[in-house]
């Protein structure tokens, strides 16, 4: 199955038949490279879910990683305005550049360069999930079942997670302070539970996360 995309016959090609790609990084949006794609390119994307490409050096089609194995997956796809570029959204096994580079608009060509973010991004799919959830009920999801029960079930969760939250911290600091294994798994988990708790109690409330955010940055000093 193809990633989520556009109609290609919306595509606006250059008289040369091809039409600039950018790569983008889906989970922190990390420009990757830019490439180029015709129709034939873009239809093995679309039914692969693997960015191809075409090379203009060999006239051919190519896979992204078909020799290194750093390949592409395509999570989903996006014209501009005008239709003569495409963007694609994906998630890269590996180093995208030719120098092992993460991105080939690293400044350091030949390292890995490690993501400067620590993907906060993913939570915007958890409250695409959230949201779809508080706006349909499907029947069997927990999330539903929690939104059914209104702000008190809703607050209840937040305020045992948080409980939990604590607890797991201490028995880190613990284990830490006598030298042994830390547990922190657990406190990874916990942290993890209240995050989502408290994602669901803004949907359950209308407020968007975004104005927790702003929030944030209203609070933050440089």
């Amino acid at each position: 199955m193809g990633p989520r995309a556009i109609d290609p016959a919306n595509v606006r090609y250059g008289p040369d038949g091809l039409v600039a790609a950018v790569v983008q990084d889906v989970d922190d949006g990390r420009v990757l490279m830019v490439g180029w794609q015709d129709a034939e390119a873009l239809a093995a994307t679309l039914e692969t879910g693997q960015a191809h490409f075409h090379s203009r050096s060999r006239d051919a089609l190519w896979r992204k990683g078909e020799t290194s194995g750093n390949t592409l997956e395509v999570v989903g796809i996006e014209l501009d305005c005008d239709a003569d570029a495409v963007l694609l959204r994906v998630r890269p096994a590996g180093p995208t550049c030719h120098t092992e580079a993460r991105s080939c608009f690293d400044e350091e060509p030949g390292e890995v360069a490690a993501p400067s973010v620590q993907d906060f991004a993913w939570l915007e799919r958890l409250w695409s999930t959230i949201a779809e959830r508080a706006a349909h009920r499907p029947p069997g999801s927990y999330t539903s079942k929690l939104l059914d029960g209104g702000v008190d079930a809703v607050g209840r969760k937040v305020t045992e997670e948080a409980t939990e939250v604590l607890m797991a911290a201490k028995d880190d600091d613990y284990a830490e302070r006598s030298g042994e294994a830390r547990p922190t798994a657990e406190l990874a988990g916990e942290l993890a539970d209240l995050l989502y708790h408290s994602l669901v109690l803004c949907a359950e409330r209308g407020l968007p996360p975004s104005a927790v955010i702003d929030t944030l940055k209203g609070r933050h000093r440089t």
